[in-house]
Protein backbone atom coordinates (compact mmCIF):
# COMPACT_ATOMS: atom_id res chain seq x y z
CA UNK A 1 0.00 0.00 0.00
CA UNK A 2 1.28 3.58 -0.92
CA UNK A 3 -0.31 6.79 0.15
CA UNK A 4 0.29 10.07 -2.05
CA UNK A 5 -0.19 13.42 0.22
CA UNK A 6 -1.26 16.51 -1.60
CA UNK A 7 -0.70 19.80 -0.89
CA UNK A 8 -4.80 19.72 -0.56
CA UNK A 9 -4.31 17.71 2.10
CA UNK A 10 -1.99 20.20 3.82
CA UNK A 11 -4.08 22.88 3.42
CA UNK A 12 -7.99 20.72 4.64
CA UNK A 13 -4.93 19.59 7.64
CA UNK A 14 -4.07 23.53 8.35
CA UNK A 15 -8.37 24.15 8.26
CA UNK A 16 -8.76 21.70 10.51
CA UNK A 17 -6.39 22.66 13.04
CA UNK A 18 -7.91 24.07 15.66
CA UNK A 19 -11.26 21.37 15.82
CA UNK A 20 -8.84 18.84 16.24
CA UNK A 21 -6.08 20.28 18.44
CA UNK A 22 -3.39 20.56 15.74
CA UNK A 23 -2.04 18.83 13.18
CA UNK A 24 1.25 17.94 15.29
CA UNK A 25 -0.95 15.96 17.82
CA UNK A 26 -0.74 12.92 15.92
CA UNK A 27 1.97 13.88 12.94
CA UNK A 28 4.53 11.52 11.74
CA UNK A 29 7.68 13.57 11.42
CA UNK A 30 10.67 12.42 9.70
CA UNK A 31 14.18 13.29 10.69
CA UNK A 32 16.76 14.18 8.03
CA UNK A 33 20.38 14.06 8.71
CA UNK A 34 21.37 16.54 6.12
CA UNK A 35 24.98 15.11 5.98
CA UNK A 36 24.02 11.67 4.94
CA UNK A 37 20.55 12.15 3.16
CA UNK A 38 21.66 12.56 -0.28
CA UNK A 39 24.23 14.54 -2.09
CA UNK A 40 23.61 16.89 -5.35
CA UNK A 41 27.02 18.06 -6.37
CA UNK A 42 29.33 15.17 -5.55
CA UNK A 43 31.38 16.38 -2.92
CA UNK A 44 30.40 13.13 -0.98
CA UNK A 45 28.38 15.18 1.82
CA UNK A 46 24.41 15.37 2.22
CA UNK A 47 22.96 18.64 1.14
CA UNK A 48 19.28 20.66 0.72
CA UNK A 49 19.82 20.04 -3.18
CA UNK A 50 19.64 16.60 -2.93
CA UNK A 51 17.02 16.66 0.44
CA UNK A 52 14.30 18.45 -2.03
CA UNK A 53 14.99 16.31 -5.02
CA UNK A 54 14.46 13.08 -2.53
CA UNK A 55 11.56 14.44 -1.06
CA UNK A 56 8.94 12.50 -3.22
CA UNK A 57 10.55 9.52 -1.29
CA UNK A 58 9.47 10.85 1.86
CA UNK A 59 5.97 11.80 0.55
CA UNK A 60 5.47 8.25 -1.07
CA UNK A 61 6.63 6.90 2.83
CA UNK A 62 3.34 8.85 3.85
CA UNK A 63 4.68 11.57 6.93
CA UNK A 64 3.42 14.83 7.73
CA UNK A 65 6.33 16.60 8.11
CA UNK A 66 10.27 16.96 7.80
CA UNK A 67 12.75 18.06 10.27
CA UNK A 68 16.07 19.00 8.95
CA UNK A 69 18.94 19.19 10.77
CA UNK A 70 21.34 22.13 11.11
CA UNK A 71 22.29 23.54 7.49
CA UNK A 72 23.86 26.84 8.90
CA UNK A 73 26.92 28.40 8.53
CA UNK A 74 29.58 25.83 11.30
CA UNK A 75 32.67 24.91 11.28
CA UNK A 76 31.34 21.51 11.77
CA UNK A 77 32.92 20.70 15.12
CA UNK A 78 29.82 18.81 16.04
CA UNK A 79 28.18 18.24 12.85
CA UNK A 80 26.85 21.72 12.67
CA UNK A 81 25.11 21.85 16.26
CA UNK A 82 28.09 24.36 16.42
CA UNK A 83 26.60 27.34 14.84
CA UNK A 84 28.42 30.62 13.72
CA UNK A 85 25.91 32.20 11.61
CA UNK A 86 22.01 31.33 12.36
CA UNK A 87 20.66 33.17 9.25
CA UNK A 88 23.13 31.72 6.44
CA UNK A 89 23.48 28.49 4.44
CA UNK A 90 26.75 26.86 5.01
CA UNK A 91 28.22 26.49 1.46
CA UNK A 92 28.69 22.47 2.23
CA UNK A 93 24.86 22.46 2.15
CA UNK A 94 23.65 25.50 -0.26
CA UNK A 95 22.91 28.68 0.07
CA UNK A 96 19.66 30.66 1.48
CA UNK A 97 17.79 29.89 -2.19
CA UNK A 98 18.06 26.41 -1.56
CA UNK A 99 16.36 26.58 1.65
CA UNK A 100 13.71 28.69 0.38
CA UNK A 101 13.21 26.34 -2.56
CA UNK A 102 13.29 23.28 -0.40
CA UNK A 103 10.54 24.73 2.05
CA UNK A 104 8.28 26.00 -0.83
CA UNK A 105 9.39 22.10 -2.65
CA UNK A 106 7.68 20.27 0.57
CA UNK A 107 4.92 22.45 1.11
CA UNK A 108 3.63 21.40 -2.59
CA UNK A 109 3.95 17.87 -1.75
CA UNK A 110 1.70 18.28 1.62
CA UNK A 111 4.73 18.21 3.60
CA UNK A 112 5.45 20.70 6.96
CA UNK A 113 9.21 21.83 7.40
CA UNK A 114 11.14 22.14 11.14
CA UNK A 115 14.02 22.87 11.16
CA UNK A 116 16.72 23.07 14.37
CA UNK A 117 17.68 25.77 16.77
CA UNK A 118 20.59 25.78 18.73
CA UNK A 119 20.50 28.06 21.78
CA UNK A 120 22.31 26.70 24.67
CA UNK A 121 25.70 27.64 22.58
CA UNK A 122 26.86 28.80 19.80
CA UNK A 123 30.18 28.02 17.76
CA UNK A 124 33.54 29.80 18.54
CA UNK A 125 33.55 30.85 15.39
CA UNK A 126 30.58 32.95 16.37
CA UNK A 127 31.26 36.97 15.78
CA UNK A 128 30.04 37.47 19.79
CA UNK A 129 32.69 34.80 20.76
CA UNK A 130 35.36 35.93 18.61
CA UNK A 131 34.79 39.34 20.10
CA UNK A 132 34.58 37.92 23.69
CA UNK A 133 38.31 35.93 23.11
CA UNK A 134 39.68 39.53 21.66
CA UNK A 135 38.70 41.26 25.29
CA UNK A 136 35.30 42.95 24.43
CA UNK A 137 33.75 42.96 28.00
CA UNK A 138 29.82 43.47 26.97
CA UNK A 139 30.40 39.86 24.65
CA UNK A 140 31.82 38.13 27.35
CA UNK A 141 28.91 38.64 29.56
CA UNK A 142 27.12 36.96 26.64
CA UNK A 143 28.82 33.80 27.63
CA UNK A 144 29.63 32.01 31.15
CA UNK A 145 33.33 33.52 31.43
CA UNK A 146 34.72 32.95 35.14
CA UNK A 147 37.92 33.16 36.90
CA UNK A 148 39.54 30.24 37.99
CA UNK A 149 40.05 28.41 41.13
CA UNK A 150 42.76 27.59 43.06
CA UNK A 151 46.67 29.29 42.89
CA UNK A 152 46.82 32.03 39.83
CA UNK A 153 43.32 30.80 39.28
CA UNK A 154 44.84 27.72 37.34
CA UNK A 155 41.46 25.18 38.46
CA UNK A 156 37.81 25.36 36.47
CA UNK A 157 35.52 27.52 38.48
CA UNK A 158 33.77 24.42 39.39
CA UNK A 159 33.56 20.44 38.99
CA UNK A 160 31.32 20.32 35.80
CA UNK A 161 31.69 18.17 33.07
CA UNK A 162 31.19 18.19 29.44
CA UNK A 163 28.89 15.67 27.98
CA UNK A 164 31.05 14.76 25.46
CA UNK A 165 33.93 14.02 28.65
CA UNK A 166 36.66 16.36 30.02
CA UNK A 167 35.90 19.45 31.94
CA UNK A 168 33.01 21.55 30.78
CA UNK A 169 35.53 24.89 31.00
CA UNK A 170 38.23 25.78 28.63
CA UNK A 171 40.85 28.69 29.43
CA UNK A 172 41.93 31.52 27.24
CA UNK A 173 44.71 32.92 27.02
CA UNK A 174 43.86 35.97 29.72
CA UNK A 175 43.68 33.07 32.02
CA UNK A 176 39.89 33.18 32.77
CA UNK A 177 37.13 30.53 31.96
CA UNK A 178 34.36 29.62 29.85
CA UNK A 179 32.18 27.19 30.28
CA UNK A 180 30.95 24.74 27.45
CA UNK A 181 28.46 21.48 28.14
CA UNK A 182 29.72 20.17 25.17
CA UNK A 183 32.87 20.40 22.83
CA UNK A 184 35.37 23.47 23.40
CA UNK A 185 34.27 25.01 20.27
CA UNK A 186 30.82 25.66 21.46
CA UNK A 187 30.63 27.62 24.29
CA UNK A 188 27.47 28.58 26.21
CA UNK A 189 25.42 31.33 26.44
CA UNK A 190 24.42 33.09 29.07
CA UNK A 191 20.52 33.06 29.25
CA UNK A 192 20.24 36.04 31.84
CA UNK A 193 21.59 38.24 29.31
CA UNK A 194 18.63 40.24 27.46
CA UNK A 195 20.48 40.67 24.06
CA UNK A 196 20.87 37.03 23.81
CA UNK A 197 16.87 36.53 24.08
CA UNK A 198 16.70 39.31 21.66
CA UNK A 199 19.02 37.54 19.47
CA UNK A 200 17.38 34.19 19.25
CA UNK A 201 13.55 36.13 19.05
CA UNK A 202 15.18 37.65 15.93
CA UNK A 203 16.47 34.46 14.52
CA UNK A 204 12.70 32.18 15.30
CA UNK A 205 11.43 35.51 13.15
CA UNK A 206 13.99 35.03 10.04
CA UNK A 207 13.20 31.75 9.95
CA UNK A 208 9.06 31.73 9.91
CA UNK A 209 9.02 34.07 7.91
CA UNK A 210 10.85 32.40 5.31
CA UNK A 211 8.10 29.92 5.78
CA UNK A 212 8.65 26.96 8.03
CA UNK A 213 6.61 25.50 10.35
CA UNK A 214 8.21 25.37 13.86
CA UNK A 215 11.86 24.31 15.32
CA UNK A 216 13.60 21.64 17.07
CA UNK A 217 14.80 23.33 20.20
CA UNK A 218 18.49 21.58 20.38
CA UNK A 219 19.23 21.09 24.41
CA UNK A 220 16.12 22.84 25.61
CA UNK A 221 16.77 22.00 29.33
CA UNK A 222 20.12 23.48 28.77
CA UNK A 223 20.11 27.41 28.70
CA UNK A 224 19.47 28.24 32.16
CA UNK A 225 21.90 27.21 35.17
CA UNK A 226 21.82 27.25 39.10
CA UNK A 227 22.79 30.72 40.34
CA UNK A 228 26.29 30.29 41.48
CA UNK A 229 26.80 27.47 39.31
CA UNK A 230 27.71 24.86 42.63
CA UNK A 231 29.91 22.13 42.22
CA UNK A 232 28.08 18.50 41.90
CA UNK A 233 30.89 16.59 43.57
CA UNK A 234 30.02 13.68 41.28
CA UNK A 235 32.28 12.19 38.29
CA UNK A 236 30.46 10.56 35.56
CA UNK A 237 27.83 13.75 34.78
CA UNK A 238 27.06 12.42 31.44
CA UNK A 239 25.65 8.97 32.93
CA UNK A 240 23.47 10.89 35.51
CA UNK A 241 21.26 13.18 32.41
CA UNK A 242 18.03 12.66 32.24
CA UNK A 243 17.78 10.61 35.59
CA UNK A 244 18.85 12.72 38.23
CA UNK A 245 19.10 16.46 38.95
CA UNK A 246 21.97 18.63 37.50
CA UNK A 247 22.80 22.08 38.27
CA UNK A 248 23.42 23.02 34.41
CA UNK A 249 20.60 21.21 33.13
CA UNK A 250 16.56 21.04 33.36
CA UNK A 251 16.32 24.65 35.46
CA UNK A 252 12.96 25.84 36.09
CA UNK A 253 14.31 29.14 34.42
CA UNK A 254 14.16 27.46 31.14
CA UNK A 255 10.45 27.99 31.08
CA UNK A 256 9.84 31.23 30.95
CA UNK A 257 12.22 31.64 27.50
CA UNK A 258 10.09 29.09 26.12
CA UNK A 259 6.81 30.87 27.17
CA UNK A 260 8.26 33.73 24.99
CA UNK A 261 8.41 31.38 22.24
CA UNK A 262 5.25 30.07 22.34
CA UNK A 263 3.73 33.49 21.62
CA UNK A 264 6.32 33.95 18.85
CA UNK A 265 5.25 31.27 17.24
CA UNK A 266 1.44 31.38 18.18
CA UNK A 267 1.84 35.49 16.57
CA UNK A 268 2.64 33.84 13.20
CA UNK A 269 -0.77 32.61 10.96
CA UNK A 270 -0.97 28.86 10.80
CA UNK A 271 -0.19 26.51 13.27
CA UNK A 272 3.38 26.84 13.80
CA UNK A 273 5.06 24.31 16.58
CA UNK A 274 8.11 24.21 18.94
CA UNK A 275 9.31 20.61 19.78
CA UNK A 276 11.74 20.20 23.13
CA UNK A 277 14.69 18.04 22.84
CA UNK A 278 14.86 17.79 26.56
CA UNK A 279 16.24 15.65 29.03
CA UNK A 280 14.70 15.61 32.33
CA UNK A 281 14.15 12.97 35.60
CA UNK A 282 10.83 11.92 35.25
CA UNK A 283 8.07 11.83 33.31
CA UNK A 284 6.40 14.62 35.18
CA UNK A 285 9.25 17.13 35.17
CA UNK A 286 9.49 16.31 31.14
CA UNK A 287 5.76 17.22 30.70
CA UNK A 288 6.38 20.68 32.09
CA UNK A 289 8.12 21.29 28.38
CA UNK A 290 4.55 21.16 26.84
CA UNK A 291 1.88 22.53 29.06
CA UNK A 292 -0.58 24.52 27.23
CA UNK A 293 1.47 28.22 27.12
CA UNK A 294 4.95 26.45 26.68
CA UNK A 295 6.17 23.58 23.56
CA UNK A 296 4.07 21.58 21.69
CA UNK A 297 6.10 18.83 21.87
CA UNK A 298 9.00 17.25 23.38
CA UNK A 299 10.93 13.73 23.07
CA UNK A 300 9.86 10.59 24.66
CA UNK A 301 13.30 9.33 25.23
CA UNK A 302 12.37 6.99 28.46
CA UNK A 303 10.50 5.14 25.31
CA UNK A 304 13.80 5.14 23.31
CA UNK A 305 15.62 3.60 26.15
CA UNK A 306 13.36 1.35 27.10
CA UNK A 307 14.32 -2.52 27.08
CA UNK A 308 12.54 -5.31 25.24
CA UNK A 309 10.42 -6.11 28.00
CA UNK A 310 6.83 -5.78 28.40
CA UNK A 311 6.92 -5.25 31.80
CA UNK A 312 9.47 -1.65 31.04
CA UNK A 313 7.32 -0.89 27.99
CA UNK A 314 4.10 -0.64 29.61
CA UNK A 315 5.08 0.86 32.35
CA UNK A 316 7.10 3.81 30.40
CA UNK A 317 3.90 3.90 28.00
CA UNK A 318 1.44 4.71 30.63
CA UNK A 319 3.86 7.00 32.98
CA UNK A 320 4.54 8.79 29.61
CA UNK A 321 0.53 9.27 28.99
CA UNK A 322 -0.44 10.28 32.70
CA UNK A 323 2.32 12.81 32.49
CA UNK A 324 1.52 14.39 29.34
CA UNK A 325 -2.75 13.94 29.80
CA UNK A 326 -1.75 15.81 32.82
CA UNK A 327 -0.94 18.99 31.22
CA UNK A 328 -3.03 18.52 27.95
CA UNK A 329 -0.78 17.27 25.38
CA UNK A 330 0.05 14.72 23.12
CA UNK A 331 2.62 12.27 23.89
CA UNK A 332 5.61 11.19 21.38
CA UNK A 333 7.51 8.51 20.67
CA UNK A 334 11.01 8.28 19.15
CA UNK A 335 12.75 4.78 18.25
CA UNK A 336 16.26 6.32 16.78
CA UNK A 337 17.88 9.88 16.06
CA UNK A 338 21.15 10.92 15.09
CA UNK A 339 22.52 10.88 19.05
CA UNK A 340 22.08 7.29 19.81
CA UNK A 341 22.59 3.15 18.11
CA UNK A 342 19.83 2.55 15.56
CA UNK A 343 17.12 0.49 17.28
CA UNK A 344 17.69 -2.42 15.29
CA UNK A 345 20.86 -2.95 16.54
CA UNK A 346 20.14 -1.84 20.28
CA UNK A 347 16.95 -4.28 20.62
CA UNK A 348 19.50 -7.17 18.67
CA UNK A 349 17.58 -8.22 15.38
CA UNK A 350 15.35 -6.81 12.30
CA UNK A 351 12.83 -8.86 13.68
CA UNK A 352 12.53 -6.97 16.66
CA UNK A 353 12.98 -3.46 14.95
CA UNK A 354 9.93 -4.31 13.04
CA UNK A 355 8.03 -5.23 15.85
CA UNK A 356 9.18 -1.78 17.68
CA UNK A 357 8.04 -0.21 14.75
CA UNK A 358 4.70 -0.78 15.07
CA UNK A 359 4.12 -0.47 18.29
CA UNK A 360 5.28 2.89 18.22
CA UNK A 361 3.01 3.94 15.06
CA UNK A 362 0.16 1.99 16.97
CA UNK A 363 0.34 4.43 19.99
CA UNK A 364 -1.79 7.63 20.90
CA UNK A 365 0.13 10.60 19.43
CA UNK A 366 3.17 11.86 17.16
CA UNK A 367 5.88 9.76 16.31
CA UNK A 368 9.89 10.48 14.95
CA UNK A 369 11.20 8.24 12.42
CA UNK A 370 14.92 9.08 12.17
CA UNK A 371 16.34 8.40 8.22
CA UNK A 372 17.08 5.19 7.66
CA UNK A 373 14.80 3.45 9.99
CA UNK A 374 12.51 2.71 7.31
CA UNK A 375 14.69 0.57 5.43
CA UNK A 376 15.94 -1.28 8.78
CA UNK A 377 19.10 0.33 9.10
CA UNK A 378 22.07 -1.40 11.00
CA UNK A 379 24.50 0.74 13.50
CA UNK A 380 27.61 1.01 11.52
CA UNK A 381 29.82 -0.89 14.14
CA UNK A 382 33.02 -1.00 12.39
CA UNK A 383 33.65 2.89 11.30
CA UNK A 384 37.57 2.78 11.52
CA UNK A 385 38.67 5.56 13.68
CA UNK A 386 40.46 7.56 11.91
CA UNK A 387 37.30 8.56 9.86
CA UNK A 388 35.31 9.06 12.63
CA UNK A 389 34.04 12.81 13.26
CA UNK A 390 32.08 12.61 16.57
CA UNK A 391 33.82 15.28 19.01
CA UNK A 392 32.99 12.89 21.86
CA UNK A 393 35.15 9.85 20.31
CA UNK A 394 38.77 11.75 21.34
CA UNK A 395 37.45 12.65 24.65
CA UNK A 396 37.29 10.69 27.64
CA UNK A 397 34.00 9.73 30.23
CA UNK A 398 31.40 11.22 28.21
CA UNK A 399 28.95 10.35 26.26
CA UNK A 400 30.33 6.85 23.62
CA UNK A 401 31.77 8.81 20.80
CA UNK A 402 30.11 6.76 18.43
CA UNK A 403 27.47 8.42 17.33
CA UNK A 404 29.15 8.40 13.69
CA UNK A 405 27.42 4.92 13.30
CA UNK A 406 24.42 5.91 12.93
CA UNK A 407 25.19 8.82 10.52
CA UNK A 408 26.23 6.68 7.70
CA UNK A 409 24.69 7.74 4.47
CA UNK A 410 21.75 6.59 3.78
CA UNK A 411 21.87 3.64 0.50
CA UNK A 412 19.09 4.33 -2.19
CA UNK A 413 20.03 2.30 -5.12
CA UNK A 414 22.71 0.36 -6.75
CA UNK A 415 24.82 -2.52 -5.75
CA UNK A 416 28.14 -0.71 -4.86
CA UNK A 417 28.83 2.42 -2.85
CA UNK A 418 27.44 5.22 -3.01
CA UNK A 419 24.43 3.46 -3.64
CA UNK A 420 23.22 6.35 -5.42
CA UNK A 421 23.62 8.93 -2.28
CA UNK A 422 25.16 11.25 -5.04
CA UNK A 423 27.75 11.59 -7.73
CA UNK A 424 31.04 10.58 -5.93
CA UNK A 425 31.94 9.46 -2.29
CA UNK A 426 30.58 9.65 1.08
CA UNK A 427 31.72 11.53 3.71
CA UNK A 428 31.63 8.41 6.17
CA UNK A 429 32.15 5.17 4.31
CA UNK A 430 28.99 2.78 3.57
CA UNK A 431 29.10 -0.70 4.25
CA UNK A 432 29.08 -3.42 1.46
CA UNK A 433 25.92 -5.64 1.04
CA UNK A 434 23.54 -2.56 1.33
CA UNK A 435 22.55 -2.64 -1.77
CA UNK A 436 19.78 -4.93 -0.52
CA UNK A 437 18.64 -2.89 2.08
CA UNK A 438 18.47 0.36 -0.27
CA UNK A 439 15.14 2.27 -1.21
CA UNK A 440 15.00 0.95 -4.76
CA UNK A 441 15.56 -2.75 -3.69
CA UNK A 442 13.11 -2.59 -0.66
CA UNK A 443 10.30 -0.70 -3.29
CA UNK A 444 7.72 -3.24 -4.04
CA UNK A 445 8.77 -5.72 -2.23
CA UNK A 446 5.70 -7.11 0.08
CA UNK A 447 8.00 -8.49 2.94
CA UNK A 448 10.40 -5.35 3.20
CA UNK A 449 10.95 -3.35 6.10
CA UNK A 450 10.15 0.04 3.59
CA UNK A 451 6.87 -1.66 2.31
CA UNK A 452 6.00 -2.13 6.13
CA UNK A 453 6.75 1.30 7.00
CA UNK A 454 4.60 2.42 3.86
CA UNK A 455 1.55 0.62 5.08
CA UNK A 456 1.74 1.27 8.44
CA UNK A 457 1.54 4.87 7.81
CA UNK A 458 -1.39 4.51 5.46
CA UNK A 459 -3.03 2.24 8.03
CA UNK A 460 -2.25 5.08 10.55
CA UNK A 461 -4.53 7.65 8.62
CA UNK A 462 -7.16 5.67 7.29
CA UNK A 463 -8.23 3.85 11.31
CA UNK A 464 -8.64 6.48 13.55
CA UNK A 465 -8.18 4.59 17.08
CA UNK A 466 -4.43 4.48 14.95
CA UNK A 467 -2.34 7.46 16.13
CA UNK A 468 -4.81 10.05 17.22
CA UNK A 469 -4.50 10.85 21.00
CA UNK A 470 -8.07 12.02 20.64
CA UNK A 471 -9.72 9.18 19.47
CA UNK A 472 -10.23 7.21 23.07
CA UNK A 473 -8.36 5.55 25.57
CA UNK A 474 -5.94 3.13 25.41
CA UNK A 475 -6.74 0.08 27.53
CA UNK A 476 -4.60 -3.20 28.19
CA UNK A 477 -6.32 -6.85 28.24
CA UNK A 478 -4.92 -9.63 29.92
CA UNK A 479 -2.01 -11.42 27.98
CA UNK A 480 0.35 -13.90 28.60
CA UNK A 481 4.00 -13.16 29.60
CA UNK A 482 5.84 -11.57 27.53
CA UNK A 483 3.03 -10.03 25.46
CA UNK A 484 1.22 -6.93 25.31
CA UNK A 485 -2.41 -6.49 24.09
CA UNK A 486 -3.82 -3.46 23.94
CA UNK A 487 -7.10 -1.76 22.33
CA UNK A 488 -8.34 1.63 21.18
CA UNK A 489 -11.70 2.46 19.21
CA UNK A 490 -11.87 -0.05 16.44
CA UNK A 491 -8.38 -0.86 17.13
CA UNK A 492 -5.92 -3.62 18.85
CA UNK A 493 -2.65 -4.47 19.24
CA UNK A 494 -0.80 -7.18 19.78
CA UNK A 495 3.36 -7.77 20.51
CA UNK A 496 5.15 -10.40 21.68
CA UNK A 497 8.70 -10.44 23.31
CA UNK A 498 9.37 -14.17 23.33
CA UNK A 499 11.34 -15.92 21.67
CA UNK A 500 8.73 -18.34 20.64
CA UNK A 501 5.68 -18.41 19.08
CA UNK A 502 2.57 -17.22 21.54
CA UNK A 503 -1.17 -18.33 20.94
CA UNK A 504 -4.19 -16.54 22.19
CA UNK A 505 -7.89 -15.65 20.93
CA UNK A 506 -8.15 -13.49 18.00
CA UNK A 507 -8.69 -9.79 19.26
CA UNK A 508 -9.84 -9.27 15.95
CA UNK A 509 -9.24 -9.26 12.51
CA UNK A 510 -5.57 -8.62 11.27
CA UNK A 511 -4.79 -5.86 9.01
CA UNK A 512 -0.85 -5.40 9.47
CA UNK A 513 1.69 -7.59 11.24
CA UNK A 514 5.91 -6.94 11.38
CA UNK A 515 5.89 -11.12 10.71
CA UNK A 516 3.44 -13.26 9.18
CA UNK A 517 0.82 -14.83 11.13
CA UNK A 518 -1.27 -17.45 11.88
CA UNK A 519 -4.85 -17.20 12.32
CA UNK A 520 -8.39 -19.13 12.17
CA UNK A 521 -10.17 -16.34 13.23
CA UNK A 522 -11.27 -17.80 16.43
CA UNK A 523 -7.20 -18.14 17.80
CA UNK A 524 -4.04 -16.59 16.56
CA UNK A 525 -0.33 -17.68 16.64
CA UNK A 526 1.71 -14.32 17.31
CA UNK A 527 5.87 -15.17 15.82
CA UNK A 528 8.20 -14.78 18.35
CA UNK A 529 9.51 -10.50 18.19
CA UNK A 530 6.54 -9.92 16.29
CA UNK A 531 3.80 -6.70 16.59
CA UNK A 532 0.46 -7.09 14.59
CA UNK A 533 -2.52 -4.68 14.52
CA UNK A 534 -6.07 -5.81 14.75
CA UNK A 535 -9.42 -4.17 13.31
CA UNK A 536 -12.25 -4.70 15.74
Amino acid sequence: MTHELTASRLASASSNATANGGWWRDAVIYQVYVRSFADSDGDGVGDLRGVRERLPHLARLGVDAVWLTPFYVSPQADGGYDVADYRAVDPLFGDLSDADEFVRAAHALGLRVIVDVVPNHTSERHPWFLAALAGDPGMRERYHFRPGRGAGGAEPPNDWESVFGGPAWTRVADGAWYLHLFAPQQPDLDWEHPEVAAEFASVLRFWLDLGVDGFRVDVAHGMVKAPGLPDIGHGAQATLIGTEPLPFFDQDGVHRILRSWRRLLDSYEGPRIGVAEAWAPTSERLALYVRPDELHQAFNFRFLNCRWDTAVLRTVIDESLAATASVGAPTTWVLSNHDVVRHRTRFGSLDRARAAALLMLALPGSAYVYQGEELGLPEVTDLPDEVRQDPAFRRTAGQDGLRDGCRVPLPWSGAEPPYGFGPAGTWLPQPAGWGDLSVAAQTGDPHSTLELYRAALELRRALPGLGSPDAGPLTWLPAPAGVLLFTRPGFACTLNTRPAAVELPAPGRPVLSSAPVETDGRTVRLPPDSCTWWAI
